[in-house]
């Protein structure tokens, strides 16, 4: 066994600690508190240094190791997790979750086994040791830093490179390290590093006084209409400390899906989330106002909508992103880009800007419009033989507790309807990852959310088909016991897929559900498996006994809530295939089903004077 002669350092010993060893350490001094991980022959140095010092939580893939560490974190404000992968296929099964959190800006460490410093192909040799694959590679195009370890480096090396994750713009870090060098020993701690980590990217800031800043807070201190969007580039911690400045200072508040939590639904100023699929009266707003200054969100299509050269029609847009990529991307159109962090920013702002009594009919606006257009639209209930999905989100989010933690899976219906329909309470986390839009995030999303917040309740919402895609990881569920309620919306299939086929095919379904030849599993034998509780839900199940004694009760259970596999998802963006085959789209406050005619004169009016009601 290569390095089998080396162990770890103990008091009076004359061996050397070997580098494995030396840098759980390091992780230790830096807040790791937990691995998830899926033991390999390449990593088994990492493993034995990490099984004394880290909370250990083995899963059965090591795409749920990544998706559990970056919820940990995302969840987490104290402590945090990385997830340790084997080299080959278990870096290659990781990299959906490394893509992930990538795109969605969050940090998380990946530390990956590799072969043998010795046993390293060389160009154009395809693979000489035993499961090798060139991981750094693969990852230099979704991690901030993608180093590989050949022989032990010193730990201020090893910090510049998992600190290059929460640089600028943040996001995930991968470290390849060869068998032989974690069980080397390791450098002494004077040794000079050579700075891994240094290469990374930075950001050039601008300072908050320049002119474009100080143009762009005059015109939204000067607006009639001026609307806030808060991305998640600004942290929770900061939100809550300025939630008070916010609500005083009177301007509405919308936020991205991204910062679903950093206001509660009930705040005063609170004008919702609009997306293209948001919520119909939020999109309504935002399209209305007359200034927009939207901070720490990178405005993608998703936020603006595929038709992005009609979004905020009628405003001046200040852009705010710590990324100058983003701002310069071409679309939306920006009248003020302005690079800087997003919680700077936001803090700078509030400090800086006076309330307006011209405001409050504009506050007065947007509750109207929220009140005219309910998010749980009746166009939904059209079929009765199961749940619809938007009353049952309503009624789960009427009966959430302040500190639970909400997981909306991904994709599909079951987190855009839970991103429509939940009213957040003041306390309560949310977190999802729809920018990879990865069914079979869900389940391993809240494994993480859970074993970072062991005290609280964990709430899931996802379909039979994402579910399935990772429903091994029910195991991690029972062997830890995690206070995990999870609701599965079964609809015998891809829901989403359905659609398409539906809306866009004439119904030529393919691969969609168990009659086009989809298997998705009884969740009611699959929970007995794992002998963890199940509940099907009926029409009343809120009203239900056993329901409440299991949704309160500490440990997991697995709810299956009934959906019509012919369920309509409204309101949504509408697009139409052109003679040519290229897609065209709505606008964001043209969802589908139409308003009529005079609610849309009420809720639209300033839309109206540019006849862009209909």
């Amino acid at each position: 066994m290569p390095g089998s002669a080396v162990s770890r350092a103990l008091p009076g010993s004359a061996h050397e600690m070997k580098f494995a060893d030396r840098l759980c350490d390091e992780l230790l001094g830096l807040g790791y508190t937990h691995c998830f991980f899926v033991a390999g022959g390449n990593i088994m140095h990492l493993v034995e240094s990490s099984r004394t010092r880290f909370r250990m939580v083995p899963v059965i893939h090591e795409v749920s190791a990544v998706i559990g560490a970056e919820y940990f974190n995302e969840t987490s404000q104290d402590v945090r997790a990385f997830a340790l992968v084997t080299a080959g296929p278990g870096l290659t099964n990781a990299m959906t979750g490394i893509a992930g959190a990538w795109l969605e800006s969050r940090e998380v460490l990946i530390i990956g086994g590799q072969v043998k410093s010795g046993d390293l192909a060389s160009a154009p040799l395809r693979q000489k040791g035993i499961q090798e694959i060139d991981g750094v590679s693969l990852c230099e195009s979704i991690t901030k830093a993608s180093i590989r370890i050949e022989s032990p480096v010193s730990m201020s090396e090893v910090r510049g490179t998992i600190e290059a994750g929460t640089r600028g713009r943040p996001g995930p870090v991968f470290m390849e390290i060869c068998l032989d060098a974690q069980a080397a020993p390791a450098l002494h701690d004077d040794d000079a590093g050579t700075g891994v980590g240094s290469a990374t990217e930075s950001h050039t800031v601008a300072p908050l006084a320049s002119p474009e800043w100080a143009t762009a807070v005059a015109a939204l201190q000067a607006a009639e209409r001026p609307l806030l969007l808060i991305g998640g580039g600004v942290d929770r911690r900061t939100a809550k400390n300025i939630r008070a400045r916010l609500e005083a200072l009177g301007i509405p508040v919308a936020l991205t899906w991204n910062a679903f939590d950093r206001l509660p639904s009930d705040s005063a100023v609170y004008a919702g989330r609009p997306n293209t699929w948001g919520m119909r009266w939020s999109n309504i707003v935002i399209q209305q106002c007359d200034v927009l200054f939207a901070v720490g969100t990178r405005l993608g299509l998703q936020q603006t909508g595929f038709a992005w050269e009609h979004f905020a029609p009628l405003a001046r847009i200040a852009h705010v992103d710590i990324d100058d990529a983003e701002l310069r991307k071409g679309h939306p159109r920006v009248d003020w880009r302005i690079q800087c962090d997003a919680n700077e920013a936001v803090s700078t702002l509030l400090n800086q800007l006076r309330p307006s009594r011209s405001w409050s009919a504009w506050r007065d606006f947007v509750s109207m419009v929220r009140q005219e257009l309910p998010v749980v639209e009746a166009s939904n209930f059209t079929d009765h033989s199961g749940l619809v999905p938007q009353k049952f989100v309503a009624e789960l989010a009427r009966l959430a507790s302040p500190s639970d933690v909400l997981i909306p899976c991904s994709s599909g219906g079951a987190e855009t309807v839970a991103m429509q329909v939940f009213a957040n309470q003041d306390g309560q986390i949310v977190v999802s990852d729809s920018a990879l839009a990865s069914m079979g995030y869900g389940l391993a999303g809240a494994i993480g959310a859970s074993l970072a917040h062991p005290q609280r309740r964990v709430i899931l919402t996802e379909g039979d088909g994402g579910f399935a895609q990772n429903l091994q990881e029910l195991g991690t569920v029972k062997v830890n016991d995690l206070n995990l309620k999870m609701f599965i919306m079964s609809n015998k299939g891809y829901a989403s897929i359905r659609m398409t086929q539906s809306n866009y095919f004439k119904g030529a379904y393919v691969g969609c559900d168990t009659s086009t030849g989809l298997g998705v599993p009884n969740l009611e034998r699959l929970a007995a498996v794992w002998d963890i509780p199940f509940v099907r839900l009926s029409e009343s199940w809120s009203q239900d006994a056993v329901f409440g004694e299991v949704f309160d009760r500490a440990g997991p259970v697995l709810f299956e809530v009934p959906v019509p596999q012919e369920q309509p998802y409204w309101p949504k963006i509408g697009s139409w295939v052109g003679p040519n085959g290229s897609m065209t789209s709505a606008p964001l406050h043209l969802m589908s089903p139409d308003l009529d005619d005079a609610t849309a004169r009420k809720v639209m009016p300033y839309l109206a004077e540019r006849g862009g009601t209909q």
